[in-house]
């Protein structure tokens, strides 16, 4: 029987110290999941959009028909985008007649100014048949008459960016002259000293462009 005894005791003896073998075993065992990498963050929301600018789904008037429709042609609507305004003016086919009056006031460079932003009221070819040829030629050639030509086309500018909407809103703004331009309606019926938007809210990488069918004429 004390045999017996002490044989059991020793099993007992030995399995205790198996399990307790096994159980340090076990604490030392890396978790399953250490080492993997952590998930990825979540996407940073868009940026909002700067005030004043808008995108091509945003461009409207009767006039846009007349712009290319081709996105790789740099005078459409998508094309001009990524250009500043003078540039981009310049690729238009409806702006010809402007872009030789902006080159000829020497203007070119401070429209394309990439720290700035502007809203500018763009004359279509067909509004310069209104001036008389050989006034219209004395001020694109004649450099007495360059101080007037400069005057007349900064009228057409507005030194921030603004949306149709804005303008509506706004009634009038200031504009690079000095002096102000009237806004009326909305919409389609949007109108810019009481000439008519031909195509609005076309963006361009510094500016929000409105084609209108009139010369703006400052006040004197």
């Amino acid at each position: 029987m004390t045999a017996l005894r002490r044989s059991a005791l020793g099993a007992g003896a030995a399995l205790l110290t198996f399990g307790l073998a096994a159980c340090g075993g076990m604490s030392e065992q890396q978790p399953a999941d250490q080492g993997q990498a952590p998930p990825p963050p979540p996407p940073s929301p868009a940026a909002p959009m700067q005030q004043g600018m808008t995108t091509a789904s945003d461009v409207f008037g009767p006039g846009c028909s007349q712009v290319p429709t081709d996105p790789a042609n740099p005078g459409s609507v998508q094309g001009m985008i990524d250009d500043p305004v003078g540039t981009a003016a310049s690729n238009n086919p409806l702006l010809t007649k402007l872009t030789a009056a902006v080159k000829a006031a020497g203007l070119v460079d401070t429209l394309n100014k990439s720290d700035a932003q502007y809203t500018v009221f763009a004359p279509a070819d067909p509004a310069f048949d209104a001036i008389p040829p050989e006034k219209l030629q004395a001020m694109l050639s004649d450099p007495a008459q360059k101080e007037a030509l400069t005057s007349t086309l900064t009228y057409h500018v507005v030194p921030q960016r603004m949306t149709a909407d804005d303008l509506s809103k706004a009634g009038s703004v200031d504009t690079v002259q000095g002096g102000k331009v009237k806004v009326e309606g909305s919409g389609d019926q949007l109108k810019v000293n009481g000439a008519s938007v031909l195509c609005g809210n076309v963006p361009t990488a510094n500016a929000t462009v409105f084609v209108v069918d009139q010369v703006l004429m400052p006040p004197q």
